[in-house]
């Protein structure tokens, strides 16, 4: 059985930083997420008769630590089947690796979906969300497609994500692409620091789970405004948790907190935009999208140096069959 799934990365609103349960990767708050329709990933999974898992990315063959959490992903959908044939896996992306864009969500979306598949394990959306969580956190939420929350649970049965009606205007994300280097510090290491050694962690937690609270209504509603400004909340909250670790961890440049300030420029001029940024240098805009030409523009006359992406609401992880022509 040989099967390939297609993912796209998401960008979280309100923030994913920080486990409860390294193992279950259980974080220590909820988050809200928008998955986009660019930068897929392509995950192909054949079931082969030999006597170990082969991992390759981007035609790269991955051992140790780098394929540790493919391996164990493999291993659930194993267990749950009742199959132990092990699987060639081979995946590219689009969109550079550990540069905080959420290559890793798109990723292990795609790597659950085509796993369920090819050992032929019948899986809902929600146990298809716990077993991507498994593998990257963040890949809880790309299993769905629009607006997503990854609630927080207390268990592997109780941190899942689920999908969320939007009832605002059409959503647009620009992305400003400032590096797409590999990061220094990795995220889950990044992630790990904070938690042992930042003073702000305990209130990121508390404020940001009252951020997920108020995201969740503001999308109930249909409230852009609400959205956009609690988005640059969180991400600054996120941020100032991880300056106050040891060794500090700063992911944003110069020319991060530049663009930052062009957003900021934005508003006041009328253009209501608001921006965020994971665990990476690269600034992620919201915006409508009837609004996401004139914030391409703007930004670029700002930072003419930077490269924009402009992407929209896209679909959830799915079997590359049903695509549609």
């Amino acid at each position: 059985m040989t099967s390939t799934a297609i993912a796209h990365p998401n960008i979280a609103l309100v923030k994913y930083w920080g486990k409860r349960d390294e193992e279950l990767i259980l974080p220590a708050t909820g988050s809200l997420s928008l998955t986009l329709d660019v930068f897929p990933t392509t995950t192909t999974i054949e079931l082969t008769g030999e006597k170990d898992d082969v991992v390759i990315l981007d035609g790269a063959h991955l051992s140790g630590s780098e394929s540790a959490r493919v391996i164990t992903v493999l291993d659930l959908v194993r267990e749950l089947s009742g199959r132990d044939e092990r699987a060639r896996v081979t995946s590219t992306n689009t969109v550079p690796t550990a540069a905080g864009l959420a290559s890793s969500a798109a990723a292990f979306a795609a790597l659950a979906v085509a796993a369920a598949h090819s050992y032929e394990l019948d899986a809902d959306a929600r146990t298809l969300s716990r077993l991507a969580r498994r593998g990257s956190g963040s890949a809880s939420r790309s299993v769905f497609g629009g607006l997503a929350r990854w609630n927080a649970g207390v268990d592997d049965e109780t941190s899942f994500a689920e999908p969320l009606e939007w009832r605002g205007p059409e959503l647009a994300m620009v992305i400003a692409v400032v590096s797409s280097a590999r990061k220094s510090v990795s995220s889950r290491n990044a992630m790990r620091r904070t938690v042992e050694t930042s003073p702000y962690f305990p209130a990121w937690v508390e404020s940001n789970a009252v951020l997920l609270d108020r995201m969740s209504e503001a999308v109930t509603t249909g409230d852009f405004t609400a959205m956009g400004e609690l988005t640059e909340q969180s991400a600054l909250r996120m941020h100032a948790s991880m300056f106050g670790a040891v060794p500090p961890v700063r992911y944003l440049t110069a020319s991060s907190v530049a663009l930052f300030d062009a957003v900021a420029a934005l508003r006041d001029s009328g253009v209501e935009a608001y921006a965020t940024a994971d665990a990476g240098p690269n600034v992620k805009t919201l915006c409508r999208a009837s609004d996401a030409d004139s914030v391409v523009a703007r930004l670029s006359d700002a930072m003419p140096s930077v490269e924009y992406v402009v992407a929209h609401s896209g679909r959830g992880a799915r079997i590359a069959a049903e695509e549609v022509a």
